[in-house]
């Protein structure tokens, strides 16, 4: 049975545009950036793509955790890492493709085991334009420019396949043939230098490198940085209420935690503890819950309610000696016992 670390996210966005789309053709001025939105019926939902997400994700890994990440290859249409695992442990947690002839040996796929959805805002229709101009100049006519931005609480759901981490497949099948001879032939040293055991059509990590890569991975969330518009919107994109717990099962038990509660976001504790109870046979550690206090409030009195309530064989831990970093902390130190051998 599989073990996956699942988590849900809230991202506070009082005043962002934290991912634009580009120009926007329509609008009154030729110059204006439109934020990314989708539609829901007649409804318009900014949102962060999955791409940005984790381009900031692994931004952060290099900058906290001195990630060494696979330097990228660029031909005329398109791009690829080193498709090198055991050197480069983004090529591990966020996957790779690297299109390749017969003579290098074939295409190679490893299927991300860091998987995320988009941040999508809790609320419809959030979308502001704010009109500018650039009047530095001390002569001629000023140049107008307009862009949009929001005022939401972003959701978003993600997990991490800890069979997966550090395990790397020869395999046929599409997404499971991570390497081939020549890659292998080529990574030898790395091979060697990183202690991987060969096994029957696959090689596998020191336990120790395994544990450390999925750790690090999740301990950042506190920490992520980015988003555009920076400059006008600055913006702080760590989570501001996260779910966290192990699971026997490939399941995001945690996707419809975030709702429109009459025009205001909100998270649903009814929800959390509906899945919780029917799932609970799954869940292989404690649930950890994490709340940056200033956000979200009025939620204090039910998740302190909450906390060390008994689902199954487990329970609920809610900020952790009253932080919501040492709640992530003491999350990350269940890694090390369901991390498979």
């Amino acid at each position: 049975m599989s073990k996956n670390i699942i988590g849900f996210m809230l991202i506070d966005a009082p005043y962002s545009a934290l991912n634009n789309a580009g120009s926007d053709a329509g609008e009154r001025t030729e110059n204006t950036i439109a934020v990314k939105s989708i539609r829901k019926g007649k409804d318009i939902y900014p949102y962060i793509s999955a791409q940005a997400l984790r381009y900031w994700w692994r931004e952060t890994l290099e900058d906290k955790y001195n990630w060494e990440m696979s330097p990228i290859d660029r031909e005329t249409k398109i791009a690829f890492t080193q498709a090198n695992p055991f050197e480069y442990p983004d090529d591990d947690v966020f996957g790779y493709m690297r299109a390749q002839g017969k003579s290098d040996g074939g295409t190679v796929t490893r299927l991300s085991p860091l998987k995320n959805s988009p941040l999508i805002s809790i609320l419809p229709n959030q979308l502001t334009n704010d009109f500018g101009v650039m009047s530095r100049q001390k002569e001629g006519d000023p140049v107008p420019h307009e862009h949009q931005f929001y005022s939401t609480v972003m959701h978003g759901i993600f997990s991490l396949d800890l069979e997966s981490v550090g395990v790397f497949l020869g395999n046929y099948k599409t997404g499971q043939r991570h390497l081939n001879e020549k890659l292998v032939k080529k990574h030898k040293e790395s091979i060697e230098k990183s202690g991987a055991i060969e096994q029957e059509n696959s090689y596998c990590l020191p336990i120790t490198e395994r544990e450390k890569r999925a750790t690090e991975a999740i301990a950042v969330l506190p920490f992520i940085s980015g988003g555009a518009k920076s400059a006008l919107h600055l913006t702080d994109v760590t989570p501001k209420l996260l779910v966290l717990a192990i699971l026997n099962s490939g399941n995001n038990i945690f996707m419809n935690l975030a709702k429109n509660d009459n025009g205001k976001p909100s998270f649903s504790i009814a929800a959390l503890e509906q899945v919780l109870t029917d799932y609970a046979e799954y869940i292989a550690t404690d649930i950890y819950i994490a709340r940056r206090v200033g956000f979200m409030d009025e939620l204090e009195e039910e998740l302190s309610a909450l906390n060390g309530q008994e689902f199954g064989a487990k329970k609920v831990i809610y900020n952790k000696e009253g932080s919501f970093n040492k709640t992530v902390e003491a999350f990350t130190q269940e890694i090390a016992t369901n991390i498979p051998e």
